[in-house]
């Protein structure tokens, strides 16, 4: 968002002249919800807001088409974005993205691993069980948080070990309450979205 009247619109018509031109390609727009939130909700000096999203959407289905041009989006608040990007046409498939389950978990655990030093009395199976509620980002800081407690132990440890990971557990604890959760599963099961 720019404070100058037309030029945060002419950075949306920018991106995806850019995109046209090298197609085929993507645009991928993270936060979405910071961009395209609903019309008439957005204050300040000549709702930047509103006129962005009008371009937005003239960009994704105006004149000129989309061809090869994909369009992505991520957001965390589904609730806050118009109505009329969310239509099909525009973003045609929305995709809700629960936390990981066990067996996600595992992989992102097994992933973090090949890269660590990691102890044979770390259990595995009972780090996936105790991260239930943690999102991927967090199992990855769980993960980083061990190491560093292992080198503050020893600057030459050799591998990180059980207690390293049972301390970073009471360090790294889960950010998303269940009131956050229950309201994502509650809008994926009133709008319809497809489960990743």
């Amino acid at each position: 968002m720019n404070k100058y009247v037309g030029e945060s619109e002419r950075a949306v018509r920018e991106i995806f002249r850019k995109a046209r031109a090298v197609a085929p390609s993507i645009i991928f727009f993270d936060e979405l919800d910071a961009l395209a939130v609903e019309r008439g909700s957005s204050s300040g000096a000549g709702n930047v807001a509103d006129r962005v999203l009008a371009q937005l959407l003239t960009e994704m289905d105006g004149i000129e088409q989309l061809k090869d041009v994909t369009v992505l989006a991520a957001t965390n608040r589904p609730d806050r974005i118009d109505k009329a990007l969310m239509r099909p046409g525009r973003i045609d498939r929305i995709v809700y993205v629960p936390l990981p389950d066990a067996a996600t978990r595992r992989e992102i655990f097994n992933l973090q691993f090949h890269s660590m030093p990691i102890s044979q009395d770390v259990d595995l199976n009972e780090l996936i069980l105790q991260t239930d509620t943690y999102s991927g980002a967090e199992v990855i800081a769980l993960c980083r948080e061990a190491a560093l407690l292992a080198l503050e132990e020893d600057i030459k440890a050799k591998c990180i070990r059980r207690r390293h990971f049972t301390q970073a557990l009471s360090t790294v604890t889960p950010r998303i309450p269940e009131s956050l959760r229950r309201f994502y599963e509650e809008y994926q099961e009133k709008s319809g979205l497809h489960m990743l």
